[in-house]
């Protein structure tokens, strides 16, 4: 790289300290160390735009002061610098005060259905697949327009999914209304819960990285840490439902929530996420 992008150049600028050290983690990612000790992650965005979608992502998260997220300096054309989360071990502890400060997040709300953070563009990411945030009233409506059948459609495109396979799930979407449980206002999501954005800190807290955060249903995000694991999930759910309960018959409806992270994961990893979407959609429907 040239001097005039490095990430230690970058990381400089953005969080105004000089830097001393530099090391690469990944092609993505970056660790650079300031003059005054703090080490930051310079980290590639997914696509044009990503960068500035995930920085808006993390401020609107961070301005609800509930969940922990990491301090961001800003973001450039293509990659954002942000405080590197020291990692530490899970604990039940930890994770019933993560469930708490997640209810809390969802609790302090967003215009609609879609809406994007301020300042966050629509044509958003989630991981590397492109998600549009656009905002809507009826979240059942919404949610199998703009999160189930894109990529359910693009799955049907790129051959991963035959048309006949996806009327199974063309189906849940035209029962959604009935499927979706009492209408809930839009909570404040993280958007991409899984696993892998849940850190553990050495300060005995959970923090968290990586949003595609947009207003949607509290069960998305919940949905999301259950399908693809989290350590201590069951006190993380106890903690979210001793601060805010949960609608009778939430855990009938976790599979309708995991169809969009699945069609996701089909459409960036094939086939076997297209088989789990279908088996999700069968069980849905025998609801």
């Amino acid at each position: 790289m040239t001097e005039r992008t490095a990430p230690g150049v970058l990381a400089a600028r953005l969080a105004g300290r000089p830097a001393t050290g530099e090391r690469r983690l990944s092609g993505t990612l970056a660790e650079v160390t300031l003059d005054d000790g703090r080490v930051v992650i310079v980290k590639l965005g997914d696509g044009p735009g990503a960068a500035r979608a995930e920085t808006a992502g993390l401020r609107w998260l961070a301005e609800a002061g509930t969940v922990r997220v990491p301090t961001v300096y800003g973001h450039d054309a293509g990659r954002l610098v942000i405080d590197r989360v020291a990692p530490g071990a899970p604990s039940a502890r930890a994770a019933a005060r993560f469930g708490a400060a997640l209810a809390a997040l969802h609790a302090t709300g967003a215009p609609a259905f879609g809406a994007p953070p301020p300042g966050g563009p629509t044509e958003a990411y989630i991981g590397r697949a492109p998600m549009r945030n656009v905002p809507g009233t009826h979240w059942p409506a919404w949610y199998a327009e703009h999160r189930v059948l894109p990529y359910l459609r693009r799955a049907v495109d790129d051959g991963t999914l035959r048309p006949a396979e996806a009327v199974l799930i063309e189906d849940v979407c035209a029962r959604l209304p009935d499927l979706a449980g009492p209408a809930e206002p839009p909570a404040r999501l993280h958007g991409d819960l899984w696993n892998g954005n849940v850190l553990w800190g050495t300060d005995g807290h959970v923090w968290l990285i990586d949003p595609a955060a947009h207003g949607g249903h509290r069960e998305t995000d919940l949905a999301m840490l259950d399908l693809f694991g989290c350590p201590h999930l069951d006190e993380v759910l106890r903690g979210y439902g001793r601060a805010a309960p949960l609608a009778d018959g939430w855990a009938d409806r976790v599979g309708l929530h995991q169809l969009f992270p699945l069609l996701v994961h089909a459409v960036l990893f094939g086939r076997g996420y297209a088989e789990q979407a279908l088996e999700t959609a069968r069980a849905a429907l025998a609801r």
